[in-house]
């Protein structure tokens, strides 16, 4: 009994993998213009921030992961604000789609978990939350300076109220 078991779990493995190794990388060259190591600085919920963003390809390839940490720090020392992002493609509806866990309620893994963006030139625009609320995140690239803004707009009934105003310059 324990060794079906066993030989049941090794087969699924093995038909993941294979699964897996047939899914080609992602390439995006907005995506790979995002990748490296960052400084932001701006303005978020109405004060200064300055930020260490890392931002690399993971698993195999398919996801960008962004990691996002605050100089500035709470009472017990740590960062006042940390976020693991992850960006990638969602084929079945040819979007970008995005998982932001951060430090503030854990919400991440709620209803509403994932942001989408249509594909651009120059921009990935995230949407979260629906016509009653939403969050808009929208990734602006310039090439000239080689650079990103971010822009962090709260929605309420179709109303718009900026939220944050960030740049993000090449360390």
């Amino acid at each position: 009994m324990m060794m079906r078991a066993v030989m049941r779990a090794l087969l699924l493995c093995l038909f993941a993998a294979n699964a897996v190794a047939d899914d080609p990388p992602f390439e995006d060259a907005l995506l790979d213009k995002l990748v490296g190591s960052w400084l932001m600085t701006g303005t978020i919920a109405g004060g200064e921030v300055v930020h260490d963003v890392e931002i690399n390809w993971v698993l195999g390839h398919r996801y960008v992961r962004i990691d996002d940490v605050a100089r500035e720090t709470n009472e017990d020392g740590g960062p006042a604000y940390e976020a693991t992002v992850f960006i990638g493609w969602d084929k079945p509806t040819g979007r970008y789609v995005c998982l932001w866990l951060d430090l503030t309620g854990g919400g991440g893994l709620a209803n509403d978990v994932f942001g989408y963006a249509g594909p651009a030139a120059d921009r990935l625009e995230f949407t979260w939350g629906d016509d009653e609320g939403r969050i808009r995140n929208t990734f602006q690239y310039f090439a000239d300076t080689d650079s990103w803004t971010w822009s962090i707009d709260n929605e309420k009934h179709g109303v718009a109220t900026p939220f944050g105003r960030v740049a993000l310059a090449r360390k």
